[in-house]
Parts: C-alpha cells; structure tokens; sequence
C-alpha cells in the first residue's frame, strides 16, 4: 500500500479541487521553526527503516534486525537497504530514489549540517551498501526482495515476517533501464558524498555506478513491462526510463567530469525529454530533478553546451512561483502546495528541495529568474520553499505537524507495521500474519513513536483524519524525508540555529 502514482489520481485530484494559485499564501501559526531539531528527527527515521542486521550504533531502539536471509534464495547477499514506507518490501526504485536524494541533500548543505553530518552520511552509506549488493553481477540489478501481494495481506513486525523474499531482478531479457538508471544515479551521487571521507569507497562506488548506467542504456525498457505483477501497482514506471537515463548521465557527469556523458546529454538530451514540461518530480519522473543538476554545470561551473538547461530549469521553477504569468501550482487555502491525493507531501518535499537547490545556484551565478516577464529573486524562491516547510511542521489550518514527534501535536496513528505493534522488547513472542492486523485496525495511538516520519499529510481541504487504515495520508515513505533533510538543513543554518 505504499503511495502509488497514477495519472487518474492526478486528475481527480485536480479537477475536483476548490483550490487557488493566489499570490499571497496563507501563513498559519509561529513563523519559525525548531529546524534544527526537525532535521535531527529527519535524519533519524531513516534508522527505523532500516533492514538488515542493525549496528551497534542503533538509536531506534523498538527495531531489531530483520530480513537476514534476503537474496538467499538466488544465493546472493541481498540483507540490508531500506523498507520503503509501511511495509516490509524493499521495492528497489524508490531506495534508489531515496538514496540519490539523500546523497543530493548532503552534497548542497551537508556543509550546514554540523552534527548531523555524519548520521546524514550514515543513512547514504546504508543505502549505498545495499545498492552495492544488488549490483554485484554485472548486466544484473536485483531490483526487489519480497512478494508485495503476500506482504500486504499480512501486518507483521519485520523482525517476525514469514511472507516469501522473493527476488526480483533486471537482466538483457528482462531490461530495466529507468531503475537500473536511477541506481547508477544513486551509486555516482553517494560517490560524492565520501570522496574526500573516504576515497575508497568513492571509487568504489562510481565505478559500479558506470557499469550500471551502461547495463540501463544497452538493454532499454521499463522494467514495470515484464514485472508488472510484481511492481505495479506499487511502484509502476508511468513516466517511462528516458528521465532516469538522462537523470543517470547527469550523476555520472557530475560525479566523473568525464566527456564521455557530457557528450551522452548532449547528443541523447532531447530525446530523452529534456525539454519536457512535466513538473512533478518524485520517485517515477526525474525530468525536473535533470534539469535542475544540469543547470549548476552552466550557471556555476560555467559548461556553454549546457545552457538550454538553465532555460529547462526556469521553466519548473517558475511553474511554482504563484502570482506570476507562469504559475501553474495549485495550493491548498492553507496554502499547502498539492500535486496528488495518495502521498502529497513527497511533492512538497522534492519542490521546496529543488526550489533552494536552485536558487543556491542562482547565488552562485549572480542571476534572477525571468518568469513571463517578472524578475524572481533567489530569495522568493526561498521564501517559497520556507512556507511549504513551515506548513509541513505546523504552520497550518490544523496545527498539525506532519513529522512524527515534532511540535505539540503530530501524526499518532502511522500505516507503518513496526510502529502500530508491540516492540520485540515489549512484546518478544511473535506476531503472526493475521494476528497483527489487531494492530492496524485499533484505535490507540502506534505504541512505538517513529521519530521524524513524515506522513503523506493532508487532504485538498486541510484536513487529516489520522487514521491508520488511511495509507493515502498517514504513510511516511523514505522519499518524503530524503530531500527535506538538504531542506532543514539549509534553513537551519539560515535562521541561525545550525
């Protein structure tokens, strides 16, 4: 039940919506935040997401290791990486998503981090292991560990699940190059994250990352067409693998400096949908994210072959800027920016993340932002993504943060398995398939509070429910705190507190 992207949804969503693109938005409750202590928690969450055999490092004390005979079925070590969301699949396109966007929030503001530097670089490097371990044959991505069918049927502890580990894989017979693409990207942007920590590893890392975005690029396909019984409808790839092959190119150029994939996005670019005027970024389509990563090269490191990408990046930008001839982004009266129904806060995350993403690289350059004719500033943009946070930790009609465990007054009720039942401590017998759905459906509070979860958030109307059972809304996913973390960041340091 993890948050499934439809084309349907978006237009119902939108269609039926009572809605405005003012240009002044709503701003509710105290004008600033604990960002400190939110990007803390952001970074925590990853912790209680964990797979594998946990270290003694451990801070997320309700979980214990889980999944230890992963990939053993094919004989591969496949332990480790990330659940997801509320499940115990590990759906390999959105952890690579995860860890490209977690890596991205280091390499812009881990600078700015101080502390949490290195609990952010712990969180990448088990991303990263785990994409190590799925890649290790070449011409191979092992792309999912976990029937989702069976998994869902049941709510169990990860430590206690006895539904089948099935391995799914991309392979030339069965090509999957949008996430074997965003696993290269993922691979080449945690190489950045330890080039100067840990330059080993970093070589490590992107050597694999090129093998991979080879594998994609040869043997093209979505890997949803010959595994859509076992992705979909979970994780289908409804925008196709031309946005991760650009995506994957764009990492390894930046990652390398190597001519080789400078010549690749220049050559491939358009055929790949640089100029396509989709502005939904999130797990299934990058094209966004590209034009954002690409236009650093232009404005920053000053590459001329790249400059349509400054051009493609104004264009998303400025469809988020209300109040301009180019707005295209709906708002909640709240003043919550709203892209879909089923898990909207990944959109308010990976927006406000590239909104000062660019407008860092904005600084850097000295330039605006012309949107139909009006001059935008780096600091409306910034302006912009503060109000989409602020709303996300309380500033809202509810009063609700929407991070678990921050503010006076958060999600009680997640659809996440581990949360709604008895920890091993407290509860070491186990919880069978059927037995745990006594957890699901009660009405207390999850018993273990699962710190800096961010759930899908609220409806068209403001409105939260916090109901367990409402996994549209109360589902926290690792692709919804993997940019907020280089968001908090940034806007810790900003205010002062970092």
């Amino acid at each position: 039940m993890a948050a499934i992207l439809r084309c349907c949804l978006l237009l119902a969503a939108l269609a039926g919506l009572l809605l405005g693109n003012a240009a002044a938005l709503p701003h509710h409750g105290p004008a600033k935040h604990d960002y400190r202590d939110a990007l803390t928690k952001s970074i925590l969450f990853f912790e209680g997401q964990r797979s594998g055999r946990l270290p003694p490092s451990q801070r997320v004390s309700w979980r214990r290791s889980s999944g230890l005979s992963d990939g053993s079925s094919v004989k591969v070590d496949l332990t480790g990486g990330y659940y997801d969301a509320g499940d115990n699949v590990k759906f390999g396109f959105p952890l690579a998503f995860s860890s490209t966007m977690l890596a991205w929030s280091v390499l812009e503001f881990g600078g700015m981090m101080k502390g949490e530097l290195q609990h952010a670089r712990d969180a990448v490097r088990w991303g990263a292991d785990y994409l190590l371990k799925a890649t290790a044959h070449p011409d191979t991505v092992y792309v999912q560990v976990g029937d989702a069918g069976k998994d869902h049927a049941c709510w169990e502890r990860p430590e206690d699940m006895d539904t089948p580990r099935t391995v799914y894989k991309v392979d030339p017979s069965t090509p999957g190059s949008d996430v074997a693409a965003e696993t290269a990207a993922a691979l080449a942007a945690a190489s950045l994250v330890f080039r100067k920590s840990d330059p080993a590893y970093s070589s490590r890392l992107v050597a694999r990352a090129k093998r991979v975005f080879e594998f994609a690029d040869k043997h093209r396909g979505v890997y949803s067409a010959k595994l859509s019984s076992y992705v979909c409808p979970y994780y289908c790839s409804y925008s196709g693998y031309q946005d991760e092959l650009l995506w994957g190119a764009a990492w390894l150029h930046r990652a390398t400096k190597s001519p080789v994939y400078l010549s690749y996005i220049k050559v491939n670019g358009q055929l790949l949908g640089a100029d396509e005027q989709d502005n939904t970024f999130g797990w299934d389509n990058k094209h966004a994210g590209s034009r954002i990563l690409l236009s650093k090269s232009f404005l920053v490191q000053k590459v001329g072959a790249l400059q349509e990408y400054k051009a493609h990046a104004d264009g998303f930008i400025c469809s988020m800027v209300p109040g301009t001839p180019t707005d295209q982004t709906t708002y909640t009266r709240g003043g919550l920016l709203f892209k879909l129904s089923d898990s909207n806060m990944q959109y308010v995350t990976s927006s406000s993340f590239l909104l000062l993403t660019y407008a860092k690289y904005l600084v850097s350059a000295k330039k605006t932002v012309s949107c139909g004719g009006v001059a935008v500033t780096p600091q409306r943009l910034r302006a912009i993504a503060r109000r989409q946070v602020d709303y996300l930790l309380g500033s809202n009609p509810m009063g609700m943060s929407y991070m678990v465990g921050y503010g006076a007054k958060y999600p009680k009720k997640l659809h996440h398995r581990a949360s709604s039942l008895p920890s091993v401590a407290a509860h070491p017998g186990k919880i069978g398939c059927s037995q745990g759905f006594t957890g699901l459906y009660s009405g207390a509070a999850n018993p273990n509070v699962h710190v800096g979860a961010v759930v899908g958030g609220p409806n068209q109307n403001d409105q939260f429910p916090d109901q367990r059972s409402d996994y549209e809304h109360s589902e926290p996913a690792t692709y919804i705190n993997a940019p907020l973390v280089g968001a908090l960041a940034y806007l810790a340091h900003s205010s002062g507190q970092l």
